[in-house]
């Protein structure tokens, strides 16, 4: 089930998407059983085992606007920083890696940070260039995996059991804040710097390990890869994470760009007002965002 948050004559909603079709079917009880918000839906079906009652009339999609899935996450966003072979190696002799030395180019245990919620935009948002701090704003094609029944000290035989679906992320950075503070924090979290969408994919309706990802920017193909070729797998991110920290419904955890960002080019290809940036995952649909 591909499951979307929308908003419709300035009202928001949840429904079930059909790409195909080009419509959207509301959940009957949007309102009246998750207050329309798509964390409190996860809370009370973590796995989706069950079949959500729709509308049987659909929305044609050119008639609502497509929020990010989880529009206001309520905690940070868990980022996972070089986590595919030729990305580590492309990021960390670009010289924008302050946390390693050149040669140390894969990381020995998952390299964890966050961005803060405000980041958070939706597919076909605007992108602020952020020209006041920054000059190298980079992009950064991403899967990111939907937490549904939480906890702590999961293991990695049991971590796909604690995933409610998929959806796609644009980890946007600006590198010199990132060169600039060593801790990626600010770099990473700049408003509007995590375009999110257009959908969550529920558990049972991808392979999260062999899924197709690909970037254009200005539909020049930049990054080309598969989930399959992720350093640290999603089973090993949700064990490393919760080892301490107790995962919750809707926490979303972003596993790793793959290589071709734009600190991978001599020289560096960095994002510029009026750039047109899409992502496109495997039954994650398309992420398209302007830079402005």
């Amino acid at each position: 089930m591909k499951l979307v948050t929308y908003e419709l004559a300035g009202a928001r909603s949840l429904g079930r998407i059909d790409p195909e079709a080009g419509k959207i079917f509301p959940l009957g009880e949007s309102k009246s059983a998750y207050n329309d918000d798509m964390v409190t839906l996860i809370e009370r079906h973590p796995a989706l085992n069950t079949v959500l009652p729709t509308d049987a009339t659909g929305i044609d999609l050119d008639q609502v606007k497509l929020l990010a899935p989880i529009p206001c996450p309520r905690k940070n966003i868990f980022c996972v920083g070089k986590n595919y072979f030729e990305h580590a190696q492309e990021f960390t002799q670009s010289g924008f890696d302050a946390t390693s030395k050149r040669g140390d180019n894969v990381p020995d245990n998952p390299i964890i940070f966050t961005k803060a919620p405000t980041t958070v935009i939706a597919h076909g948002d605007d992108v602020p260039c952020h020209g006041e701090s920054s000059t190298q704003m980079d992009y950064e094609a991403e899967l990111a995996v939907i937490i549904g029944t939480g906890g702590r000290g999961i293991k990695k035989a049991e971590a796909f059991d604690h995933v409610f679906g998929y959806t796609i992320a644009n980890d946007v950075t600006a590198r010199d804040l990132q060169l600039k503070h060593r801790q990626w924090f600010i770099g990473k979290s700049l408003d509007g710097t995590c375009p999110m969408g257009p959908w969550i994919a529920t558990a049972d309706d991808v392979d999260a390990e062999n899924l197709t990802i690909q970037c254009w920017v200005n539909s020049e193909l930049r990054q080309d890869a598969n989930s399959k070729d992720l350093i640290f797998d999603i089973p090993t991110l949700i064990e490393t994470i919760s080892l301490g920290i107790t995962l919750e419904p809707g926490d979303i955890i972003s596993t790793g760009t793959p290589a071709g960002v734009g600190i991978g080019f001599d020289p560096p290809r960095f994002l510029a007002p009026g750039d047109v940036v899409k992502i496109e995952i495997q039954g994650l649909g398309t992420l398209q965002n302007t830079i402005t």
